[in-house]
């Protein structure tokens, strides 16, 4: 696994990992996953006790908005990548007591096959995490709890106390876009999610404390 670049976002606990694609004449190769190298190079700590239990991937179309979705018992860390498309992914902070608490950033992802590298981004417990979709996309995420029905929540993407000031304006000018038109495709069960204000009177937001957590 050739690790070019371990990068934090304006939310520090989120990180993207870059490594490199060998590129001739027939395409390229890349190894996008080694054990051993994400465990011994010195900027990953992050990943150092972290197990990847569940594998998922998943097909979206252009206008497709997913999430903010997130789990307890287990706890869900994602490990997440694009395979064909372009996605940008959305994290949201919910660890409670957190100084970013309720603020939101998003990442640019696309998967352009003559580039010389490809990316991961690393969601951990303690974040809402979704994506929208601006062309037809293949992502796939490697999770370190398997999924568990009835300990999963989500805040809606469409939140009105969500706080956008860390999104970079053209990728929220985007999402604006895709959620105010006609060809919106998002589930009633991810519009309908938590405003983060009742998320914070709900008692298993409580399972979300930043001193547990950070």
């Amino acid at each position: 696994m050739k690790i070019l670049e371990i990068k934090s976002l304006a939310i520090p606990a989120i990180k993207v990992l870059r490594f490199g694609r060998f590129l001739d004449p027939r395409g390229y190769f890349t190894e996008p996953f080694r054990k051993s190298d994400l465990l011994n190079h010195p900027d990953t700590s992050f990943l150092k006790e972290v197990e990847f239990v569940q594998a998922n991937e998943s097909f979206s179309r252009p206008g497709v908005v997913r999430g903010l979705h997130f789990q307890w018992n287990p706890y869900m860390g994602k490990w997440v990548r694009t395979l064909s498309g372009r996605m940008v992914d959305l994290v949201l902070d919910i660890r409670k007591g957190s100084p970013t608490f309720g603020k939101i950033v998003a990442y640019d992802m696309p998967a352009r096959l003559t580039a010389d590298y490809s990316e991961w981004i690393w969601v951990p417990p303690g974040f809402a995490h979704g994506n929208f979709f601006t062309e037809d996309s293949m992502i796939e995420y490697f999770c370190s709890g398997e999924y568990s029905p009835g300990c999963e929540a989500g805040i809606s993407p469409l939140a009105a106390d969500i706080d956008w000031s860390l999104c970079e304006p053209a990728l929220k000018q985007e999402f604006d876009q895709i959620v105010a038109s006609p060809t919106l495709l998002m589930t009633d069960k991810d519009k309908n999610g938590f405003q983060l204000q009742t998320w914070l009177a709900n008692d298993h937001s409580n399972n979300f404390l930043y001193d547990h957590l950070k």
